[in-house]
This record gives structure tokens, sequence and C-alpha cells, in this order.
């Protein structure tokens, strides 16, 4: 049953089967050819994964990153980091990376960001005389900072998945998310100041312009993380509570937000938080079936043996295992399907849940940004309509580089990950 269940989900996956339907074929079909178990099981598994409180908050989250998507918040935040760091060396991609880093902080959605920011930066930095490839690696090396700056969709995954607690790995992907910010802003620096033309000079004045009609936006995640920590709402309120906000300052304060705009964006959401609750759904049951039969004991078990129950030994096989996992596969079904696998081995080596988590998502979002099924990749090329090839060259694999490096010491000091959630306890 092992076997055929393994076979059966590699196979699926290389003819370009959808992961979703992948994984409810791979949970279904095992049972059907090598039990008696009726498959009313995985459809109650099914349902009961996407009857959740806390899966509430992936849609919402989806809702609200489109709202502000459309209300104007956008530009504001391209014209705050430009404002701030347009004038260095290579200065539109650092404002690129910030921008994203500051949309991160209202999306949670790595695609959404590409395609929000990118709509913006791409052909601003074209214009500015930024070679195509290296305007499509930088949005899409910059994109998945949506994922790792809070609030983030896949945290809230793994914070259900792993019953942690969500707030808690939002405040732990802050600094993180900071660090790989500044950190691939230095390679846009380092090259831009050769072959990259100036910005404009700082001005005070400009930022201030720029920081008064950003502020809005600013302060939505404020209110989010102010709101979780101070017990007024839960992160699937907090998700509601984004909404309506983005609603209030698209309509009322930006009025940008046309109402015949309403309809589009609900349509989109819903669309795409159909698509990903349905990915939730089959990976629970395809995640039962595995703890079923004692996969998830048998790999973590097996892991720990590779590694001889040294601590440094594991999080290098792991942090493999994930970057290579990244490459083919979407950050969501991957956290589904192995955190029930990986976190228990973790923790009887003393990993802390919360930054174990937070390893996971930084993997994962380079993942996205890494050829060949990265996703961050082809919403890239599809802002100017090119191929792959535009987008995977030798600047993309800089940014993953100096991504590496911050994964590097994230997992060599994972106090750099704690500080703020234990400052917050």
């Amino acid at each position: 049953m092992i076997v055929f269940m393994f076979s059966l989900f590699v196979v699926l996956l290389l003819i370009g089967v959808p992961i979703s339907l992948t994984l409810g074929l791979t949970a279904a079909l095992p049972l059907y050819f090598f039990s008696d178990i009726s498959l009313n099981v995985v459809a109650q598994k099914m349902f009961g994964s996407v009857n959740s409180f806390s899966i509430m908050a992936v849609p919402f989250f989806m809702l609200a990153g489109s709202i502000f998507a459309k209300g104007g918040v956008s530009k504001r935040l391209v014209d705050l980091a430009n404002s701030v760091v347009g004038w260095l060396p290579g200065g539109l991609a650092i404002v690129t990376f910030f921008a994203c880093a500051l949309f991160g902080a209202i999306s949670g959605s790595s695609p959404a960001t590409v395609a929000a920011m990118g709509s913006i930066l791409v052909p601003a930095m074209l214009e500015a005389g930024y070679s195509m490839q290296f305007a499509l690696a930088t949005i899409s090396a910059a994109g998945f900072l949506g994922i790792v700056i809070p609030p983030s969709i896949p945290m809230v995954m793994y914070g259900v998945s792993a019953s942690a607690n969500i707030g808690d790995l939002f405040m732990a992907g802050f600094l993180p998310g900071i660090l790989l910010t500044l950190a691939m802003s230095c390679y846009a620096f380092l090259y831009g100041r050769k072959h990259l033309p100036k910005g404009e000079p700082f001005q005070i004045k400009k930022v201030l312009v720029a920081l008064k009609n950003a502020v809005w936006a600013l302060i939505m995640p404020v209110i989010i993380l102010g709101g979780i920590y101070g017990g007024i709402f839960t992160a699937t309120e907090a998700a509601v509570v984004a909404c309506y906000y983005g609603l209030a300052i698209g309509i009322f304060v930006y009025k940008e937000l046309e109402w015949r705009k309403l309809g589009v964006i609900f349509r989109d959401s819903i669309v795409q938080a159909g698509s990903i609750l349905l990915i939730v759904a089959t990976a629970t049951a395809f995640g039962w079936v595995l703890t079923r039969e004692n996969i998830p004991a048998t790999v973590a078990n097996g892991i720990l043996n590779l590694a001889g129950g040294n601590k440094w030994i594991f999080l290098i096989l792991v942090n493999l295992l994930l970057l290579a996992v990244g490459t083919f596969m979407e950050t969501i079904p991957a956290i589904l399907i192995l955190t029930p696998i990986l976190l228990p081995a973790a923790n009887t080596l003393g990993i802390n849940t919360i930054a174990f988590g937070v390893m996971m998502i930084v993997n994962l979002g380079i993942g996205m940004a890494t050829p060949p099924v990265g996703i961050n990749l082809f919403v890239a090329a599809g802002l100017e309509k090119r191929k792959l090839s535009d987008v995977v060259c030798r600047h993309l694999w800089y940014y993953l580089l100096f991504a590496l490096l911050v994964l590097a010491v994230i997992v060599i000091f994972p106090g750099i990950v704690l500080l703020l959630p234990q400052m917050m306890a």
C-alpha cells in the first residue's frame, strides 16, 4: 500500500495533475485497493479539515490583500520605499524589496505580492534602464517576503497543522523577514554600484510626504498584531478586521477603490481561496492515510537515526529536504504534508515549534522563487509576457544565495526568531 501510494503521488505530479487532485487520489485509491475502509472517511476528513474557525483566516487574509492591492495601497507603499532608499545605487531594486516587505505585512501571499508590486515596479525599473532579466529576477525574489513577514497565510496553515500559536508565529516572522530584505538588497546595492543608474537624491521632505500618504496602510499590521496580542480578537477575527479596514481606507480615505470593482475583487478572492481550501482538504485526507499507516513516525525515526540523535545533523538534513521539496511543490501542501512528519522529530531534539515553523516557511519561500515550479517565477514572467528563461538568470541565483545565508543564520541562532514572541509573552 505504501509503495503504491508514493508511486502514485510521484507519477501524478510528474504528469502535471493539479496538486489538490493528486493528494485526493493518493488518499482515496490506496484505501480502495488495499483496505476495507469506506471512502466516506476521506470525504469526512476533507470536510472536517476546512470546517475550522482557524482556517477561515486564510480566505479573509486573501480578500484583505486583494482589497489593499486594488485600493491604492500598493502605489503609496512604493512611493514610501522609494523616498527612503531609492537614492541608493540600484535604488529601484532595493525599493522593490522594501515595498514587498511592506506589502507582505498586508497581503500574506507571495504571488499576490509579486503581482501587486511587480505591476508597478517592473515597468519603473525597465524605464529607468534596468535589464529585463534583472527586473524580473528582483520581483521574483522579493515576492516571497510576502509569506515570511506577517500576516502570512502559510503561517496560519502551519499554526493549524502544528497546533501552534498563530500570533507567536506572526511575531516570529518579523526579524527573519527584515534580515531577508536587507540581505537581498545588499546584492542589488553591490550590483547597482557598477551597472545600474542612480536614483534621485535623498530628500527628507519627500520622505515625510510619502509617510503621510502611506500612514493608513502602515497602521494595518499594528492593528492586526496589537489586537491579537492584546486579546481583542483572534487571528481569524483579525483577518476580517483587515478586510473592513481595507474597504474603509480604499473607499473613503484613498478613494481609489470603486464600488464596481468589489465584485471582481470578491470573485477573484473566492476562486483563489477555493483552490487553497481544496488543497487543505485533500492534504488533510492524505495526511490521515499516512498517519494510519504510521508513516510519519517511521520517517521521523529514520531521520533521527540517520542524524544519530544530533540536532545539527538533523537540521541540515531537514533543510536540504525542504529546499528540494520547495522547488517542485507549493508551500501550503508542503506544510500540511511535512509538518506532521518532521515536527515530532524536531521536538524530540528540543527544537522549538515556533522556530521550526519559521525555518520551514523561509525554506519553502525560497522554493517559490526557485525553478522548476516556483510560482513567483511564473507570475513575474507573466507581468511582461516573457518566458521563464528571462526570469531564471544569474541575478536570481545571487538573490537566493543571500537568502540562504539568512536561512543559515536563523537556523544556527533561533533566538533571532524567538526574540519578539518572548518579549511579547
